[in-house]
């Protein structure tokens, strides 16, 4: 029984909300196919669940990713 859970920032998608419906649809299809094609895992047992957090909540290499972003914008 596959259990992903995939976390995005609530920044992408329309007016910065998050990913739309129809996007986490085919994301919630996407790797279900994907675990289907790749491990052989039963559809009808993977579990995908999309979280979204508020950029603020979001840290990378120590630092909030808003911070990292800053310091980084040559190498994104």
């Amino acid at each position: 029984m596959p259990y992903v859970n995939i976390q995005v920032t609530k920044e992408s998608g329309t007016h910065n909300v998050g990913p739309t419906d129809e996007q986490k649809r085919l994301l919630i299809a996407g790797v279900t196919e994907l675990l289907q094609n790749v491990l052989n895992k039963d559809p009808k047992t993977t579990h995908v669940v999309i979280s979204e957090v508020a950029l603020a909540n979001w840290g990378v290499g120590g630092v909030p990713v808003i911070d990292y972003r800053a310091q980084n914008k040559e190498s994104i």
